[in-house]
């Protein structure tokens, strides 16, 4: 059953990555990749809010397998932040690359804080 939920959430999770990653670049005419740096951001602050309802008591294991694991899992993407940091450094935008690293990670923790944040509000 585990494995089952975590599948589930994935199967959201990954075509949501990628259409809300082309919805968002296709709108900015820049070479930030706005689309990941918005999946990225908006998965911390859905893990940050079902991490909270969690410790509050407001949501089980199997809802933080399903959307935590499954769905931030796939909607989230690591390995896509980093090839398109190297790339914008290779293309001699390191400016947009550092730019990219700073605003990634202080937006990813202010998400994840947020919702956790959030989460105590609505759940404490």
């Amino acid at each position: 059953m585990t494995w089952l939920l975590v599948v589930l959430g994935a199967m959201v999770g990954a075509p949501l990555r990628y259409l809300t990653d082309r919805a968002v670049q296709s709108r900015h005419d820049s070479v930030f990749p706005w689309g990941t740096f918005t999946v990225n951001v908006a998965g911390c602050l859905i893990l940050g809010l079902l991490t909270g309802a969690v410790a509050a008591g407001a949501a089980g294991h199997r809802l933080q397998l399903l959307l935590g694991t499954g769905l931030c899992g796939a909607l989230t993407t690591y390995s896509t932040f980093s090839y398109e940091t190297l790339r914008l450094t290779e293309a001699g935008a390191g400016r947009y690359a550092a730019v990219n690293v700073v605003a990634s990670v202080a937006a990813g923790l202010g998400a994840a804080f947020a919702g956790a944040a959030l989460a105590g509000a609505l759940w404490a």
